[in-house]
């Protein structure tokens, strides 16, 4: 089992990469669903203060994984067809832009911004920077909700191709 993908699997990189985001994706949804059906509860008190920092070292992440793939294309296992690489590009596009649009909310609002203790950006004085604030608060959620859509037709057509000859499961399980 190597770090590095080939043409009929991925590695482990690949594959820690790849999990490891699905977990933090997962709990951000719970984190957001937190939020928004147990307002003032000890269970948004859990999971919300997570939802910013994990956020966070999602953009990282999904940079990493962006910066490994292209680093690798020629070893990776091929596309099962143009939908399928379409499909992965606007996953990808999608996990860089929710975070984006947060930090940039974040930025606007003029308030200081630390990850796992690590600084950010300082807040600054004065006005807001309204187009920051409203394209963050406008976009981050909507394509939250993206997500979710596209996660779960990334999910059904994984399992969908278990059933042909392109069963494409093993190769980020194995």
């Amino acid at each position: 089992m190597g770090k590095s993908d080939s043409s009929t699997r991925y590695g482990t990189v690949t594959r820690f990469l790849h999990w490891g985001m699905a977990l933090l994706i997962l709990w951000q949804f719970l984190s957001a669903a937190a939020r928004y059906f147990f307002e003032d509860t000890a269970i948004e008190a859990f999971f919300w203060p997570t939802h910013k920092p994990l956020g966070v070292l999602l953009l990282v992440l999904m940079v990493a994984r962006l910066l490994w793939a292209v680093t690798h294309l020629k070893q990776r296992p091929p596309s099962v067809n143009l939908l399928a690489k379409l499909g992965h590009v606007l996953l990808y596009l999608v996990v860089i832009a929710v975070p984006v649009l947060a930090l940039l909310r974040q930025y606007g609002s003029g308030r200081a911004f630390e990850v796992f203790g690590i600084p950010i950006f300082s807040g600054f004085e004065g006005e807001k920077i309204r187009w920051m604030l409203d394209l963050g608060s406008d976009w981050h959620g909507e394509l939250g909700w993206a997500l979710l859509v596209l996660i779960l037709g990334h999910m059904f057509m994984a399992w969908r191709h278990r059933k042909t000859d392109q069963d494409v499961m093993p190769r980020m399980w194995k």
